[in-house]
């Protein structure tokens, strides 16, 4: 048998390095916390080969002091953490003393700094041996510069492993992002063989940070981005999510924080996917960038040696507060949400158009007809009484009684009879016309609307469905034959602890032993499903996440159905005042954007896009 030994503080080193620094993104990561830590309002970052090469990171912050500085080095040691009850509201971004330690043993390091108030800087070196540095003077402004260059020289088996120089850097570059999106106030560079990829500025106001999140995100993905800040039961949510119809194909634009601290959690993701339930396409992923602030002693961010997971307290509060905030800020987005950016856009920069823009410079004037004034409504009305009397059979045609003037087909739509200015069209605009009995061709103030008949009736239809069940509850309906099934004293103990939550969802059952549920009435809307296989999934969510959404996605799947049936189909032909009709129940309904299935209902192309498309003005 071997004996028990001590390892050397080197190899012990080098295998806390396997848990902490995995690439150069793990290095810059810790980098970047500890700048942060440090209260740094600048941190400049420059890298070679994606890393590998080099990493330099210079930042503005606090210092380290003199007789620190071999320390810093040193396992264990850190400033953050002194006792065990500080582990209870971790409030900086690193405590484990281990990150410098860590890089320094596979690495050449190279510590240099000067702290706030002492006059002069003081430079430690390493190079993956044993942590007795030397401290000697340097040339340094208040703040710290680590440089780490060869990392993983003197450990080639972790070396080889390391991906190609842009995959690497790929890597990085995202650490550098979530760290940009989570310090608003902190101005952060970076720079790639010696090319500069990111120049961001301090952003204090919203505007700035808006510019910040497109600068990193992408400017499509605020376009198609909602902002959020709500706040309750100690908690607050803001930040900004995209529109269902703005979603990936992977999970690559999900950024989510939990006081400044990045992070990817399975009760948070689960939350989300339960808010975009039945509006993203399937197989679709949503985009967010979202902040959680709630007091640091209600999550525990020391469960994982890389800090990316945490555990909640509470995580049943978290979760339901994340999934109805959510829920509810994508229901309330409306067409004129939609459509108002571009009209305060072209308020703001009137367009120069036709003669005045040269359009048609050189071209030879034609003898048109003047244009004739839009009939007032009185006319209308007199136009339409002689219709009816000289031609009584359109009132068969249409089935619509022709003494019913505003739903008579005329060239202008009932609606916009209560208006004759342009600028006070509705959200959707009105209707001009049917195309191929599909889509819908509308004006509005900004241009052209294009409607997906079917999909927007079905999701109108599925909406007044959801309302109706939820107003008058759920009906039950009695089992002939009770169902047993077999369950673990786990889930058993869980289904008595959710008792109330299954009787509003339909459900009565009784506990028979330990292991067996017996259940006698269930939801009238489900009876053909599989109501065993539903029972167990239920239990194995609550289970994992304090709650689950099972039932309800199995009915909204069944009313989901109904509205499809029960939605006008493709080729039937709309009357103007019906296609208008539609449209004004688009605005006033929840999530009218997207289907059942999470197509799009709707889009515009606006004067500008129109204007490209025929060269217009160039």
């Amino acid at each position: 048998m071997n004996r028990i030994e001590l390892l050397s503080p080197r190899l012990a080193n080098q295998i806390a390095a396997g848990e902490v620094v995995e690439r150069p993104a793990s290095v810059v990561k810790e980098l970047l916390e500890n700048s942060l830590d440090a209260g740094a309002t600048r941190v400049d970052l420059d890298v070679e080969k994606g890393g590998v090469k080099l990493i330099r990171l210079r930042d503005n912050g606090g210092g380290i002091v003199k007789n620190d500085l071999a320390l810093s080095l040193s396992r264990h040691a850190t400033s953050k953490i002194k006792l065990l009850d500080d582990l209870e509201a971790v409030a900086t971004l690193g405590f484990r003393g281990e990150a410098l330690a860590s890089i320094s043993s596979v690495s050449r390091l190279t510590l240099t700094s000067q702290a706030e108030g002492e006059e002069g800087a003081w430079q430690v070196l390493a190079e993956g041996r044993d942590m007795e540095a030397v401290v000697k003077p340097a040339a340094h402004p208040q703040g710290t510069t680590v440089e780490v260059r060869d990392l993983f020289f003197n450990t080639p088996a972790r070396r080889k492993f390391l991906r190609t120089e842009n995959t690497e850097y790929k890597h990085l570059e995202e650490v550098v992002k979530r760290i940009a999106l989570s310090r608003f106030d902190v101005a952060l560079s970076l720079r790639h063989n010696a090319r500069v990829v990111h120049q961001l500025r301090s952003a204090s106001t919203l505007p700035e940070r808006e510019r910040r999140v497109a600068a990193l995100c992408g400017s499509a993905f605020m376009e198609n981005a909602i902002a959020l800040d709500v706040e309750a039961s100690g908690l607050r949510l803001w930040g900004w999510v995209g529109l269902p119809t703005f979603s990936r194909s992977q999970a690559d634009l999900q950024y989510f924080f939990v006081n400044g601290r990045a992070i990817r959690d399975k009760l948070v993701a689960h939350a989300v996917r339960q808010a975009y339930r039945d509006v993203l396409y399937h197989g679709r992923h949503p985009t967010f960038v979202l902040y959680l602030d709630l007091n640091p002693a209600d999550v525990d961010v020391n469960v994982h040696p890389t800090k990316h997971e945490v555990r909640f307290r509470d995580g049943r509060l978290v979760h339901d507060f994340l999934f109805r905030t959510l829920h509810r800020g994508l229901a309330e987005v409306t067409p004129s949400d939609q459509v108002a950016p571009a009209a305060l856009e072209s308020e703001q920069v009137p367009q120069v158009e036709g003669v005045e823009a040269g359009e048609f410079r050189g071209q030879q004037a034609m003898a048109l007809r003047p244009q004739l004034d839009r009939p007032d409504r009185r006319q209308i009305r007199e136009q339409i009484a002689a219709y009816g009397a000289l031609h009584p059979e359109g009132q068969e045609q249409t089935g619509i009684p022709v003494a019913n003037n505003e739903s008579f087909i005329s060239p202008f739509p009932a609606s916009s009879l209560e208006t004759r200015d342009d600028t006070q069209a509705p959200p959707l605009g009105f209707a001009l016309a049917q195309l191929h009995g599909i889509y819908i061709l509308a004006q509005n103030q900004q241009g052209l609307v294009l409607v997906d008949m079917h999909a927007a009736h079905e999701r109108i239809v599925y909406e007044r469905l959801k309302t109706s069940i939820a107003e008058q509850g759920v009906r039950s309906q009695p089992l002939l034959v009770p169902l047993s099934i077999n369950v673990s004293q786990g889930e058993a103990d869980s289904a008595e602890d959710a008792s109330e939550l299954f009787a509003q969802l339909g459900f009565e059952f009784s506990r028979m032993g330990t292991e067996t549920l017996v259940v006698r009435q269930i939801p009238a809307l489900l009876r053909n499903a599989d109501m065993e296989q539903l029972v167990r999934d239920v239990l194995a969510d609550i289970l994992e996440h304090g709650s689950s959404d099972r039932i309800q996605t199995e009915q909204n799947t069944l009313l989901g159905t109904m509205a499809c049936h029960g939605s006008v189909r493709a080729n039937r032909q709309l009357t103007v005042p019906e296609m208008n009709g539609l449209l004004r129940d688009m605005e006033q309904t929840e999530r009218s954007g997207q289907c059942n299935h999470g197509r799009p209902t709707w889009t515009q192309l606006d004067m500008t896009a129109l204007d490209k498309l025929f060269l217009r003005g160039q």
